[in-house]
């Protein structure tokens, strides 16, 4: 039976033409996300952790990945993850590109043991395990921890001279960006990240912050810098602590949005294909993605919200985004164009990104109606919030083994024990006895009220039939006076 909430089903193939104009637009949507991942990776970094050729590449051929474990029945898009900027640039500063890249790695591995075992026991220990009030804070973690990076981009940290070329660029980014947000319509409010760096970098070229040579200077195809384990490193175990953790924040990010495209194409893809395929996808893709020499992949919400507005599901339609995604990292003088954007372009648009994933922690909160009256909620929610934007660090050493855990990873960590620990089963017995006393008291006023009112009316029956006898007794007389 056709879908009737597409007009293109998942697997439905549209004409050629319509094909290849429906790819670029995803293409279009995943882009700007993609590609500001290696570049603020690098920033955070100070040097080329990530590459954008690599970044595209890694993220269409997960896309395949993906399609094919799910049998084409998700159409999904996966790209680079935000969630990995600052975890991915701290394993590189612990351990170099080893210990980033086998970071990532892991990432893809857990994924695929969190499918396996869904697949086996369910997924109830999974919702247990990281309920809304530990996601939230996490995802907030991620976004405000970036914040530094954002203000030094546009060169208003402590200490930094003023440049009005540079407030000028920020400006222009950063205000198309909010515009295109809130009041761009169709197509146009998906990119606006895209639009405001685009916006930023014509302004930056006019007033002389743009070099080109590089971009004549580079060839029109050139292979991109893959780094591949065993033949460009060992793998280095090292910063393992420092990434991993995040994966169960993106697992639920994963989770979020496989619900919210069921709801869009009318198909519970929880179920069929399962989320044991689609995060077995996840993991292999992201794990490709590493032994590459990419940034962890996942679910892109723009690519769900082209689906969205344009009604098309179709998997070939993803599947074809993702072959013009790798073809792109072919492009030498493409990439070279990309790398000439000047910080004061990104920084503008991290000001809204950054707060943007920040905001969407506080949307968790709000979206499950995390109660903070639960001193359970406020004890594991502060308690992350302080860790991981505070700088907290927690290193064990014994002999050559030695493990580090900071920032967002042992918030995480910090935060899932806290909740398992803690318990509101008291709290509830007790707002239930207070709520049944509250009743049992409503009850008896409502009895004794009704009581109130019974006497009342016999009362008043009693004083009417009393006055009745007294009048009829009255007229009788009278009467047999008047008789007389």
């Amino acid at each position: 039976m056709k879908n009737r909430k597409m007009l293109i089903d998942v697997d439905e193939k549209p004409s050629v033409p319509k094909w290849i104009v429906l790819a670029i637009q995803h293409v279009f949507a995943m882009f700007g996300a993609t590609i500001l991942v290696p570049i603020l990776v690098n920033q955070a970094a100070g040097a080329e952790v990530l590459t954008i050729p690599v970044a595209l590449v890694t993220s269409g051929i997960g896309t395949l990945i993906y399609i094919l474990c799910t049998r084409g029945k998700s159409p999904v898009y996966l790209g680079s993850s935000f969630a990995f900027i600052a975890p991915i640039a701290a394993a590189y500063l612990k351990g170099g590109i080893s210990g980033a890249m086998t970071g990532v790695m892991a990432v893809g591995l857990v994924y695929v043991v969190v499918a396996t075992l869904i697949h086996f026991i369910g997924k109830g220990w999974l919702e247990k395990l990281l309920p809304p009030v530990v996601i939230g804070p996490m995802i907030m973690i991620i976004g405000l921890g970036l914040a530094p990076s954002a203000i030094s981009q546009i060169s208003l940290s402590e200490g930094m001279a003023f440049e009005w070329k540079v407030i000028l660029v920020a400006a222009v980014s950063f205000l198309v960006t909010a515009l295109m947000m809130t009041k761009a319509k169709g197509f146009f409010k998906v990119i606006p990240f895209l639009i405001g760096i685009v916006a930023g970098y014509i302004v930056a070229f006019l007033v002389g912050m743009v070099d080109l040579q590089p971009v004549l200077d580079a060839s029109f195809f050139s292979l991109p810098a893959f780094v591949v384990p065993f033949l460009h490193y060992a793998p280095n175990f090292s910063a393992l602590m420092t990434i991993v953790p995040i994966a169960l924040v993106t697992m639920c990010e994963h989770i979020g949005d496989h619900t919210s495209l069921s709801n869009i194409i009318g198909k519970n893809l929880i179920q069929d294909p399962g989320l044991d395929k689609t995060l077995l996808g996840d993991g292999v893709a992201t794990f490709v993605a590493g032994a590459l020499g990419g940034p962890a992949n996942t679910t892109y919400g723009e690519n769900t919200s082209v689906v969205g507005m344009t009604k098309v599901a179709s998997v070939w339609v993803i599947g074809l985004a993702a072959i013009f995604a790798i073809t792109i990292g072919f492009l030498g003088k493409f990439t070279a164009l990309v790398q000439t954007i000047p910080d004061a372009v990104l920084g503008g648009v991290s000001l809204l990104l950054y707060g943007f994933i920040a905001v969407n922690g506080l949307k968790v909160l709000i979206k499950n109606q995390v109660d903070f009256e639960q001193p359970k909620n406020v004890v594991v929610a502060s308690t992350m919030l302080v860790l991981g934007l505070g700088g907290a660090v927690v290193a064990i050493q014994n002999g050559d083994l030695s493990i580090t855990i900071s920032g967002m990873s042992l918030a995480a960590i910090i935060g899932i024990l806290l909740n398992l620990i803690l318990s509101t089963e008291k709290e509830e017995t007790i707002l239930e006895q207070e709520s049944s006393t509250v009743e049992e008291v409503k009850v008896k006023v409502k009895k004794s009220s009704k009581g109130d009112v019974a006497k009342k009316d016999s009362k008043k029956k009693t004083m009417q039939k009393t006055s009745s006898k007294a009048g009829r007794k009255t007229n009788s007389k009278s009467k047999k006076k008047t008789n007389k």
